[in-house]
């Protein structure tokens, strides 16, 4: 890449600097890093010598000091060294755009005196249209977060009809199996979810015998996790193997969750006539095979509005005991077939809605905004709806005015939060602080998502693009 000389003072060094970065960029990033740093550099450069034709010879040594200050302030590693130096130029980008304007309506003034008048009625008028961050987030969450209520119910209607013939299948096939009422569960069915209605949860009740099954807290098994429950067989003495259905998916002594979920593969997914259905129902539906959970793909055949776009249906073995809800989830649980999987969410959605209703809140607005921003947004993507959701417990602990009108104070102040606990590598659950919410996520993730928060703390709208 090749400079002209004719520059003004000051400009030497930093081609030097420039060349230098350059000449040594592949050995540090690699080919397509070093053609990335290439087009940021240039384009940083570029922008320091068109503003240095509007301005004088310090104030042009000050904006390259700048740039370059902010350029040394990003990390090291590939990957944030190319997503700084994209946001380093996009800033400037802006900063020069701006520029442009004021310099082409200042000269606009200069030579047509006569129009002043109406050139400051039309900048009075851009200024209106500009949206405030609390403008911004309204507009995210009905265009963005918040799903149509004929979209809702299009996808609530035709989960039903594949719960209902899932349902009459398994009684017409094993009429002795002890289920209960299968239902819809989920963010789809406590309007949690956001951008498209394109997942939900079929839960399948099983009924235990009270006196021979006792479901054991994560924190009292061999295990000691939390999340991780056990359920046990009793009374072997009085009532031995056989007196309950489901003892013949035992292992050790336990109802084996695993050994749940393999069976309802073989009963439902690889024995229900699904062309059938699909027929029925005039839609495509498909087990997908060879994964841990138990999954249907949807897809609408019909000229349906998002019929592109495949929904998918879970299928979720569930024990309930009062309020404890345990899933059979083999890929939470995994190596253990005998662990069950402590459910969380209906406690936070239910504390969420106790905390709105009482106070007339915007938490679930929130929650929404927050949900959508991490879905579009690819770095902060990993980031999943459980840790944003008890992220706003926490942060209502210490925060009472949850009202609407300051709904975008509540936003910046998540972000900073959030941006806290990666830092911390740990955000706890509110009902069980002994879970790490952040655990599952990499240290290459971690970053990523630190730096496009760093990010959005000075500018919160690049999360409600």
């Amino acid at each position: 890449m090749y400079f002209q000389s004719n520059r003004r003072r000051g400009e030497d060094g930093i081609t030097i600097v420039i060349d230098f970065l350059l000449t040594n960029a592949r050995l540090v990033l690699g080919v397509g890093g070093a053609a990335l740093l290439g087009i940021a550099t240039l384009a940083v450069k570029r922008l320091i010598e068109r503003a240095g034709r509007a301005a004088e010879d310090e104030k042009v040594e000050q904006k390259m000091a700048e740039s370059w200050e902010e350029l040394s302030l990003v990390s090291a590693s590939p990957t944030l060294l190319k997503k700084g130096i994209e946001g380093v130029v996009m800033k400037h980008v802006a900063k020069a755009t701006k520029q442009q304007k004021a310099d082409l309506s200042q000269k606009a003034e200069t030579s047509r005196p006569e129009l002043q008048p109406k050139a400051e009625s039309k900048s009075k008028r851009t200024q209106l249209c500009a949206l405030t961050l609390q403008e911004r987030l309204q507009q995210f969450y009905h265009t963005r977060a918040a799903l149509a209520p004929r979209e809702i119910q299009r996808a609530q209607s035709l989960a039903l009809d594949i719960c209902t013939e899932i349902q009459g299948f398994l009684r017409s096939r094993h009429p002795d199996m002890p289920l209960g009422e299968m239902n819809l569960g989920g963010s789809l069915l406590d309007d949690l979810q956001v951008v498209s209605a394109d997942h939900a949860s079929l839960l399948v009740p099983l009924q235990l015998e009270a006196s021979l099954w006792h479901l054991v807290p994560g924190e009292e098994t061999l295990l000691t996790h939390p999340l991780h429950w056990m359920v046990r067989r009793v009374n072997l003495e009085y009532f031995p193997r056989g007196h309950s259905y489901w003892d013949r998916y035992l292992v050790g002594g336990y109802l084996s969750a695993e050994s749940v979920v393999n069976m309802f593969s073989k009963a439902v997914m690889e024995t229900v006539n699904w062309p059938s259905i699909s027929s029925t129902l005039d839609c495509l539906v498909r087990p997908i095979l060879g994964r841990p959970d138990l999954k249907l793909e949807i897809r609408v055949t019909e000229g349906a509005e998002g019929s592109d776009q495949p929904q998918f249906l879970s299928m979720l073995p569930v024990l309930r005991e009062g309020d404890v809800v345990l899933t059979a989830q083999p890929e939470l649980t995994s190596p253990w077939v005998n662990a069950w999987h402590l459910s969380l969410y209906p406690w936070e959605t239910r504390r969420l809605t106790q905390l709105d209703t009482a106070d007339d809140g915007c938490r679930r607005r929130a929650l929404k905004i927050l949900k959508a921003a991490c879905r579009l947004n690819p770095a902060l993507r990993p980031l999943a709806a459980a840790p944003l959701a008890n992220l706003i417990l926490h942060l209502s602990d210490g925060e009472s005015d949850w009202s609407e009108k300051s709904l975008d104070v509540r936003f910046q102040q998540c972000i900073t939060e959030l941006i806290g606990y990666l830092e911390q590598g740990a955000l706890h659950s509110f009902f069980k602080p002994a879970v790490n919410l952040l655990s599952g996520l990499s240290e290459d993730q971690v970053d990523q998502m630190g730096f496009m928060l760093y990010c959005a703390v000075s500018e919160p709208e690049i999360l409600l693009i």
